[in-house]
């Protein structure tokens, strides 16, 4: 059973200021002295970066799509366990999830499984009455979401600020906040969404100082932490790692009398920010000791490593320092071609490609990518082609691409996956140990990844 306040932050769409006003509450609420629980809506990597600045706590994902409906509040009680508050910011509009799929992975159905209040932000900056039509709107579109508040974003003046309640005070949702326009929040955006935190450390943590006093001043916490504490109690114990990880139809990862937890090296750094923090609880729990290394500037691979993930991020704004660091290229090659599990997922992928953008990377993989102008975005449904150090052949997975960028071939002589929408269509590479691919996964969906990827590290 948990109890723990929350809230939810949304918007009417996208662009309306969630981030800030999320990140600002996380960070205004920690600074009372409150252990706030930071977690994000979708498949967002970035957003749980500058959440983690703000309370000192990992920035955790909920995603229904990913993991299911049914693990929703379970992962929602693991990541807040010990926590005061817990703030859940939302993703683009509130009731726009999966294409063609309804509700599913929207803001609105992660509330109504949480059983919290949501609290909508809006930009205000381009209307004053028509204020009280959207939010009578998006209030009593779904009766099972409620929405218990509204903060106001970039009003103008006071008397645009009295023009916005006076036009909210007959829709019986209450103002709790009212931000003026301050350029010192902003945070930088290029071609896949925010700059990481990573990438931008001292002026991110600048920028969070900014939401939080924006936030404190604007907002009436009082009265958002009462809102907070008005959420139903969820039933259901928390996801648990280990317990995840066990099977009643197959043996937990053993070692020999003597033998040491295998190595897993997690690349990490500028270059390789995106992960899920339950992906490394997993192997941890499988039996792995799991250590983190930077591309960019270690030049081998952490001591005894038997098995390496590399996850998402933006090794195209670093290939010239990611191919400058050969020492390491190498290692990675040498690891891959003497047959030790490899997972990687996306960035991880044109890594160990022969080249990115003409920069030669560690030549795994017989394929060469770059840069290119489409964006691909969405949920893919996917199913194991290979069997692989991941998955037997036929585990279904569901999955989202989020790039910029092209491999080409897209698809090895043993793929990774099927893939189904928007076309069908086999992608990724499954030789020696190495399991390459797009496709971004949620391992708590499926621990018996984790559970087979150690299992491989004991015996490759």
């Amino acid at each position: 059973m948990s109890s723990v306040p929350r809230l939810v932050i949304a918007a009417p769409s996208s662009g309306s200021g969630k981030t800030t006003v999320a990140t600002g509450l996380m960070a205004a609420f920690a600074a009372r002295g409150l252990a706030v629980s930071p977690h994000k809506v979708g498949p967002d990597y970035i957003d749980p970066g500058y959440h983690a600045l703000a309370t000192g706590r990992v920035g955790r994902n909920l995603d229904a799509y990913l993991c299911g409906a049914e693990l929703i509040g379970p992962l929602f009680a693991h990541g807040a366990r010990g926590c005061d508050l817990a703030v859940v910011e939302g993703v683009m509009g509130l009731y726009d999830g999966a294409a063609g799929e309804g509700e599913l992975a929207s803001t609105a159905q992660v509330a109504k499984l949480l059983r919290a209040p949501v609290v909508l932000v809006v930009d205000a900056s381009s209307q004053s009455r028509s204020v009280a039509a959207l939010v009578h709107g998006f209030a009593s579109w779904d009766p099972e979401v409620r929405v218990a508040g509204v903060i106001l974003n970039k009003v103008g003046s006071e008397r645009h600020e009295a023009m916005l309640r006076e036009a909210l005070d007959a829709s019986g949702v209450p103002v709790l906040g009212v931000l003026r326009r301050a350029p010192q929040v902003d945070t930088p955006s290029r071609h896949l969404g925010l700059v990481p935190v990573a990438e931008r450390r001292a002026e991110a943590v600048s920028a969070v100082a900014a939401m939080a006093a924006q936030v404190a001043e604007g907002c009436d916490l009082d009265a958002l932490a009462a809102l907070a504490r008005s959420a139903g109690a969820l039933s259901g114990a928390a996801w648990d790692a280990a317990e995840a990880v066990e099977s009643p139809t197959h043996d937990h990862p053993t070692r020999s009398a003597g033998q040491r937890a295998p190595v897993v090296a997690v690349a990490g750094g500028e270059a390789f920010t995106f992960s899920y923090a339950e992906h490394a609880e997993l192997l941890t729990a499988a039996g792995a000791e799991v250590v983190t290394f930077d591309p960019l500037r270690d030049e081998q691979l952490p001591e005894g490593t038997g098995g390496l993930v590399i996850g998402g991020g933006f090794p195209e704004m670093y290939a010239p320092q990611l191919s400058a660091n050969e020492p390491l290229r190498k290692a990675v090659a040498e690891l891959a071609f003497g047959g030790a599990p490899v997972a990687a997922e996306c960035a991880g992928l044109l890594y160990l490609a022969r080249e990115l953008d003409g920069q030669p990377m560690c030549g795994v993989i017989d394929a060469k990518a770059r840069m290119h102008e489409r964006l691909t975005l969405g949920y893919r449904d996917a199913v194991a082609v290979s069997d692989s150090v991941l998955a037997v052949a036929g585990t279904r997975m569901r999955g989202h691409e989020f790039h910029r960028t092209v491999v080409e071939p897209g698809a090895g002589a043993s793929p990774a996956w099927g893939v189904r929408a928007p076309e069908r269509r086999v992608e990724g590479f499954v030789q020696h140990g190495v399991h390459a691919s797009y496709l971004h996964t949620h391992w708590a969906s499926e621990p018996g990844v984790a559970r087979r990827f150690v299992e491989r590290c004991l015996t490759s």
